[in-house]
């Protein structure tokens, strides 16, 4: 693995700003491994409408390894909670060969877990400690949360509710140690890849437009023809919602595809709200224009890890 004070690379973005592609090659170039952040690609048979370019992975002839993928049938409901213990197995199966770890995805809420090290218990609310911090002010609640940790995360303090939240959460550790969990404190890169808005309403529309040409009805179709229910289909969202509507006769296939096709777009309007409040949260995001060639950008990042090897 190249040295670097880093721990772990995360390159990001909206759907369809060319993640995958790019991370293989950074992967390649560094020595490392990806771990993907989808999802959806965690599903067997799942695999044109949540984009599995598997071909993204092969850089000059070799596999980047790559973990995440396809380890749930299709079907069954994955979480968060799932997905940081099993990122936290690969992530240190990927450190312990001496290799980068390099996360890939634009599902923000699991970036967003495992670079926050989010402790996913739910804490009770604890009424008699509420009635206590009623008449405190913001700033008295922000110092009292000060006591405990500092405050990268901004948004606890953004007002009275929400300091409160976090004071009661923070007692209910301070009594509860033995629910402490390991889970280490990262050091990540983190690169985000994105288009302009009309650049990114243009490559959704193509490439929504590609998957069906690739088969995307048959995916679904064949999926429900192994006994998976429509409902769960539908359960997924996008491109399995619609399809799933369209096979039952719900939609027709315009009905469908500018349904779909407006869909994707605000989804990837969330996934940029998300990426922003990751920002306002205290995490620095590289953000990297799309139409940048690939060297520039593997050029960009290394002076990135040298700046931070240097104490930049």
């Amino acid at each position: 693995m190249a040295k670097s004070s880093y721990d772990l690379i995360a390159v990001t973005g909206p759907t369809a700003s060319g993640k995958t592609a790019f991370a293989a090659l950074l992967a390649c170039r560094m020595g490392g491994e990806i771990i993907s952040a989808d999802s959806r690609q965690v599903y067997r048979g799942m695999d044109i409408g949540t984009g599995k370019d598997y071909s993204d992975y092969r850089i000059d002839g070799k596999l980047v390894p790559f973990h995440l993928v396809d380890i749930v049938d299709a079907g069954q409901r994955y979480n968060v909670y799932e997905y940081r213990k099993d990122f936290l197995k690969a992530y240190n199966e990927i450190r312990d060969r001496n290799r980068m770890p390099v996360v890939c995805g634009g599902s923000g809420m699991y970036i967003d877990s495992i670079l926050s090290g989010y402790r996913l218990i739910k804490v009770p609310v604890n009424r008699e400690l509420r009635a206590e911090l009623e008449n405190e002010t913001l700033e008295q609640l922000t110092n009292i949360l000060k006591k405990y940790r500092s405050l990268h995360n901004r948004t606890d303090i953004d007002n009275h509710k929400r300091a409160v939240r976090a004071v009661e959460i923070e007692e209910y550790y301070a009594a509860n140690p033995e629910i402490a969990d390991d889970y280490p404190k990262i050091n990540p890169l983190i690169v985000g890849i994105k288009y302009d808005r009309e650049s990114r309403r243009r490559r959704i529309t193509e490439r929504l437009k590609a998957r069906l040409r690739e088969g995307m009805i048959g995916e679904v179709e064949q999926l429900l023809k192994s006994g998976i229910e429509p409902e769960d289909l539908i359960y997924y969202g996008l491109e399995y919602k619609f399809i799933t509507l369209f096979l039952l006769d719900q939609l027709t296939y315009e009905e469908m595809f500018k349904s779909l096709e407006t869909s994707i777009h605000q989804f990837a309007k969330r996934q940029m709200t998300w990426f922003r409040g990751m920002e306002r949260k205290g995490f620095k995001i590289h953000w990297l224009d799309g139409y940048m060639s690939a060297d520039d950008k593997l050029a960009r990042i290394m002076v990135m890890l040298k700046g931070k090897e240097q104490g930049a």
